[in-house]
């Protein structure tokens, strides 16, 4: 089954989303997600010029071979624009692949090793009382696990929080450049601990919580706040540093029992190769849009099950449906799946451009057995909503200093 055309498409139904369509000759197509958030014109021109020129008239059955050779046969290989563009395709080869077997994907990774994908939702907020409220309105919705985020009081711009509630768009205005936050790891570390403190007193311990600290402090600052929020039994603390020098992983391990997430930004099993095989990690993050689509994931998960790690992927804003529907058929098969970042079921827009249906009970987020990955993109609705240059914020310390946002 040859591939005849490869199309690429950007669009912004809120957020900036790139879309891959790979279509066989005989008309069978299917998706992939390869939005790298503020730096997506730059995957949309990797995979014009430079990958979808070579795939045409290749079997769209070979995935393993045609990862292989977008890999290895680039020789730059690395990095989060060639990896996310390699996994745009592979996605969308999956997805061809299952419409032609009329099998939902996760039958052909091996089948499901769960009834349901467990996940957690983002419980936000300016104050603690706001945050508080807000996990107590998902706890009622039935969901089991939650992360907690509260903006830091008298600072500008706090991660997981919006300035005024703007988004991205509104705080830079009509010349789209980077917002700037401001950071005090100070402040921070004697704040942070009382919004667990309250959210444990007000709902208990059956509620699973979570914490991304977004890599902003030093392992031994990290190894503090682990410290602090032992007695909260949190599910996992995310991005708790940066992860370049993974030995500071191996500081933090040392020092507090709380359980430790990162690898969003990781694009291969190399990054994530040490963290796991040392145990200094108990989930990985790596998502299928940013560490080489399904055929990597699973790699990944097998690897990672060897030194129970499990999987965690991530699921931010800026990772469009097709990502979200990938992961659901990696997490219905992956035996160490852990749990799902989940943003919440999309807005009118987005799901004008993308059609899925996924359902949530009890905590669980269901889907409908469909032939593929699940999902359709409209070409003519995503023409509504043209693509806006973006920027994620930057971080400075009280100072002026740049740092880690």
């Amino acid at each position: 089954m040859k591939i005849k055309e490869i199309k690429v498409f950007v669009c912004c139904p809120g957020r900036n989303f790139v879309t891959v369509k790979v279509i066989t000759e005989d008309g069978t197509y299917g998706l992939g997600d390869g939005t790298v958030n503020g730096r997506e014109l730059a995957v949309v021109s990797y995979l014009e010029e430079h990958v979808v020129p070579c795939l045409i008239g290749k079997d769209a059955h070979q995935i393993e071979d045609i990862w292989q050779y977008l890999y290895k046969g680039a020789y730059w290989q690395n990095g989060a624009i060639s990896i996310a563009a390699i996994s745009a395709i592979d996605m969308a080869l999956w997805d061809i692949k299952g419409k032609l077997a009329k099998m939902p994907v996760y039958l052909l990774l091996g089948g499901k090793s769960r009834k349901g994908v467990t996940v957690y939702v983002h419980a936000n907020g300016e104050t603690i009382d706001e945050v508080i409220g807000n996990l107590g309105a998902y706890i009622k919705q039935g969901y089991k696990a939650v992360r907690l985020q509260c903006a830091l009081p008298n600072s500008k711009g706090t991660y997981g929080t919006m300035e005024g509630k703007k988004n991205y768009y509104e705080l830079q205005g009509n010349r789209p450049l980077p917002p700037e936050n401001e950071w005090s790891t100070t402040k921070y570390l004697n704040f942070i601990p009382e919004l667990f403190k309250k959210a444990r007193e007000k709902f208990g311990y059956e509620i699973e919580l979570c914490h991304d600290v977004h890599s902003r402090i030093t392992p031994i600052e990290a190894a503090r706040l682990g410290k602090l929020l032992e007695p909260y039994q949190l599910l996992f603390l995310e991005d708790a540093v940066t992860t370049e020098n993974q030995e500071g992983y191996k500081i933090l391990r040392e020092q507090t029992h709380i359980p430790l997430a990162t690898g969003e930004k990781f694009n291969t099993l190399w990054d994530a190769k040490e963290m796991i095989q040392n145990q200094w990690i108990d989930y990985v993050r790596t998502a299928a849009t940013h560490g080489g689509g399904l055929t990597a994931l699973r790699r990944l998960a097998d690897f990672a099950s060897l030194y129970h790690v499990r999987t965690a992927p991530h699921g931010a804003p800026d990772l469009s449906p097709i990502c979200l529907m990938a992961h659901m058929h990696f997490n219905l098969w992956a035996p160490n799946f852990g749990i799902q970042e989940f943003v919440g079921f999309g807005t009118p827009e987005i799901n004008e451009v993308f059609q899925y249906q996924v359902e949530m009970k009890e905590g669980l987020l269901y889907m409908d057995d469909q032939p593929g990955l699940g999902i359709d993109f409209d070409e003519e609705a995503a023409k509504k909503h043209p693509y806006k240059r973006s920027y994620l914020p930057v971080n400075r310390l009280e100072d002026g200093t740049l740092w880690n946002w």
